[in-house]
């Protein structure tokens, strides 16, 4: 299975995403998602990306002195979504593997189209309680089928009004936790064999080297516009997978 080809495709794949994440902070998943789905498969990226956003989010969730506040304001979410998690790839086991890769399809269209226009989420307030469970569950389904916790998850995350280091290092634990659900998830569902473990492992490595790249580009590059041209991709491949899947 893994021919030559398909090794560098691996490589170039996880050394790109490495650097998008080193220069934004985030779009591993994303970038990892969007280009593997369209050339091995949706449920292929998923099983690869596993071991890469697993490592680079531990050290994300650990790192920020708020670990247990995070975790005491989160707890209901965070259950949640492993529960959605579960249903989702219980789903993503027996569901066709094109259609689901027009739904990342739309994911990636959507939230890319939400970033782009950067609107102002008010906080949820009072409603908090309430409504953390039930994104973190429709997070997790999402997780658990596409590989995305983007809508509505991280939209909701970002609208909690968290300071900027007690964010990054939220979406490092939420990002833990539910990577390492779906790890088991697939497993228990017969989605992760050995091949693919040891793959997603090697890519740990182009991902590294690519977020050192990533952090050097950094200082000379504007975040903002980098963010800007990371997106607009998205939202075109997203019509892509979209299209190819629905039409």
């Amino acid at each position: 299975m893994w021919t030559p080809e398909i090794i560098a495709l691996v490589t170039a794949t996880f050394l790109f995403a490495g650097i998008v994440k080193g220069v934004v902070g985030m779009g591993l998943p994303l970038t990892v998602l969007g280009l593997l789905t369209a050339t091995l498969g949706l449920k292929q990226a998923i099983v690869l990306m596993l071991v890469p956003a697993l490592a680079t989010n531990i050290w994300q969730g650990l790192v920020g002195g708020a670990f247990r506040e995070i975790v005491r304001r989160l707890w209901s979410l965070l259950l949640a979504s492993c529960v959605g998690i579960w249903i989702g790839a219980g789903l993503l086991a027996r569901a066709d593997a094109l259609l689901l890769s027009g739904l990342l399809g739309v994911m990636l269209f959507a939230y890319s189209s939400f970033s782009l226009a950067t609107p102002q989420i008010r906080p949820p307030g009072r409603l908090e309680p309430w409504l953390s469970p039930l994104m973190g569950g429709l997070g997790g389904l999402s997780f658990g089928l596409t590989g995305t916790y983007m809508v509505p998850g991280v939209l909701y995350i970002q609208a909690l009004g968290l300071s900027r280091d007690v964010l990054v290092q939220t979406l490092g634990i939420v990002f833990v936790v539910i990577t390492a659900t779906l790890s088991l998830s697939l497993s228990r569902h017969g989605l992760l064999p050995p091949e693919m473990g040891l793959m997603s492992a090697y890519a740990l490595l182009p991902t590294a080297a690519g977020m050192v790249i990533g952090q050097r580009i950094r200082k000379g590059l504007s975040e903002a516009l980098f963010r800007r041209l990371f997106f607009v991709a998205l939202l075109i491949l997203g019509a892509y997978l979209s299209g190819r899947a629905f039409l």
